[in-house]
């Protein structure tokens, strides 16, 4: 029995390892892994592994795996890679599993600077990024430094800015904040609708030359093929949208395109090296095969998937509905339980308030009775000692009256008798006087007796009030792209393959091409508020932009939004006129 042969294949999420025969082909080993992820849009994917000279190179399916030139290792190393990207990818991607994989490619060649993404681009982008790893903003669950781990930015913009990375993570917070209820896949989509419409994205550049030498680019990508000149990968200056183009076709390093229009000369361009034309071909006839498709009805597998889909998104968004409306209960839940507690704390703070005030209240009426007391005691007394004085004047009027007697009796002594009678009666008046002075104290302290009574009948009014009165209950609260630069750098190896020649015939009948791609808006034309805020960020960074940090493509970047120009603009410019006008054009580039 044959030895297996082991193979590590790389996704963008995860390694998978298998084993297969000698003699199993490309598609077979494709088959497997898309298989064991799960995934059903195979079309637009490819596995990629590094050739015996270092190069990057596509697996063919109709081959042996072993019978390429993969890298003698053990096991194979293999990644699995979008090779084709869609026109829109609101419109044709229909797999979560799909999605994921393009915002994974795409966010890696953003970062990596090989899309070009302006600054406030690259800011917008980064929050769909945070919403579709952490869900909804939470302040209680992401705190200060949350973003302090994450790669967000590409290094390009950070470098260009004088921000701390506290600053750029207050800046993406703020849009991340926004994004509020929007489920991680769809901030996935959403990140993919903003990263389509840069111009590099999707795009696989090669080095080519016309007749005259000139060096130049030459963009392919889902729409057409595209020239650039050198200096300039973002604003193509000629383009051939596939339904123009009947056949492609090399022969050694001379490429040839033949337009749809007979009147119209062959195209050609030539490639420094055959490789870079295998690899064109390749992409022309894929790119080609996925614009047909397009516009043509959608097949039955397709439709299953989309209906699939379509019922797979609805049972989400109502299993969403229900865990935002459980959730919004329990926010009420916790709302109204946290204004209870309030109204128990304040309901608690009361009954102390009350039960101090009760205890004051008692010790003043304390000291009132205590008062009352002193003051029935000190009127007790005085009434005491003017009835000893009142018994003391009777018995001085009893004493007088016997002198009186006694000085009748007694005329003999009469000069003695007067004397002590006047002794007597001056005391008479003095003992009048202090009892008169003692009847008024008396009444000046019944007066004051009388007063303390009244005082302590108003405190206990008071008192039996407060201890009646209910306390005053709170009212409740109501709860309310990956653009693969493909100047290879590899030298000339393929003495084995001059002479060879290639063609592929390109069919453009019964499809329905009206290209509507040259009519499309990007999201930021579609979305006005948008539109501001990205104006407003852009505004906001000038304040702290190097410009000495300035690269080519923020040069380009610049002109193109001073005069107006998008990537979907430039398509209707590089477009106009018939195909032999754009032939020439590009002859004398």
């Amino acid at each position: 029995m044959p030895k297996t042969v082991n193979v590590r294949v790389t996704t963008m999420d995860a390694e998978l390892e298998f084993s297969f025969q000698p003699n199993t082909t490309g598609k077979q080993l494709f088959d497997q892994v898309v298989r064991t992820i799960g995934l059903r849009e195979v079309w637009y994917f490819g596995l990629q592994f590094v050739d015996s000279k270092g190069f990057q190179t596509w697996l063919k399916f109709d081959k042996k795996v072993t019978a390429q030139d993969v890298r003698k290792e053990n096991p194979l190393q293999f990644k699995f890679r979008a090779k084709f990207y869609p026109e829109d990818v609101a419109e044709e991607l229909i797999q979560d599993i799909t999605q994921r994989l393009f915002f994974l490619q795409v966010k890696e060649g953003i970062l990596g600077d090989e899309v070009y993404c302006p600054p406030e681009s690259a800011v917008l982008l980064a929050s769909y990024s945070v919403q579709s790893k952490f869900g909804d903003y939470n302040n209680f669950v992401h705190q200060t430094n949350y973003l302090s781990s994450e790669r967000l930015l590409p290094k390009r913009v950070l470098d260009q800015h004088k921000l701390s990375k506290e600053q750029w993570e207050e800046r993406i917070q703020v849009w991340h904040q926004e994004h509020r209820a929007m489920l991680k896949e769809d901030a996935m989509l959403e990140y993919l609708k903003i990263a389509q419409d840069l111009e590099m994205y999707g795009v696989n550049y090669f080095e080519i030359k016309n007749r005259k030498g000139t060096d130049l680019w030459l963009g392919v990508d889902a729409l057409g093929l595209n020239i650039y000149e050198k200096d300039d990968r973002l604003t193509p200056k000629i383009g051939f949208p596939w339904s123009e183009i009947r056949n492609i076709s090399f022969s050694d390093k001379k490429f040839i395109i033949k337009p749809i229009d007979k009147k119209a000369p062959d195209f050609v361009f030539y490639a420094p090296r055959l490789r870079v034309n295998k690899r064109v071909l390749q992409l022309c006839m894929g790119n080609h095969e996925l614009y047909m498709r397009r516009r043509k009805a959608d097949t039955i597998e397709v439709q299953q998937m989309k209906a699939q889909a379509k019922e797979e998104k609805q049972q989400k968004q109502l299993e969403r509905a229900q865990l935002e409306s459980e959730k919004k209960k329990r926010e009420a839940m916790e709302k109204e339980k946290e204004q209870m507690e309030r109204e128990k704390q304040e309901l608690m703070m009361r009954l102390y308030q009350f039960e101090e005030t009760t205890k004051r209240a008692e010790r003043e009426l304390q000291e009132q009775l205590d008062r009352a007391m002193r003051l029935e005691e000190e009127r007790r007394r005085v009434e005491q000692e003017a009835a000893r004085l009142e018994a003391e004047r009777v018995e001085a009027i009893i004493a007088k009256e016997e002198l009186a007697r006694q000085a009748e009796d007694q005329l003999k002594n009469q000069e003695q008798l007067a004397a002590e009678l006047a002794e007597y009666s001056a005391k008479i008046s003095l003992l009048e006087e202090a009892k008169k002075l003692k009847e008024e104290e008396a009444d000046s302290w019944q007066s004051k007796a009388k007063e303390v009574q009244e005082d302590l009948l108003k405190t206990k009014e008071e008192l039996h009030f407060v201890m009646t009165a209910p306390p005053a209950a709170g009212a409740p609260a109501s709860s309310s792209s990956s653009s693969s630069s493909s100047s290879d750098s590899e030298s000339d190896h393929e003495h084995s393959e001059e002479n060879s020649t290639y063609s592929a015939e390109l069919q453009s009948q019964g499809i329905n091409d009206h290209r509507q791609e040259e009519e499309r808006l990007t999201e930021a034309e579609k979305n006005e508020r948008l539109q501001k805020q990205l104006l407003a960020l852009s505004s906001e960074l000038a304040h702290a932009r190097d410009d000495s940090m300035k690269t080519q493509n923020d040069l380009l970047h610049s002109e193109n939004v001073r005069v107006g120009r998008d990537k979907y603009k430039t398509l209707r410019q590089i477009r106009q006129g018939n195909t032999k006008q754009r032939v020439d054009e590009f002859e004398a580039l």
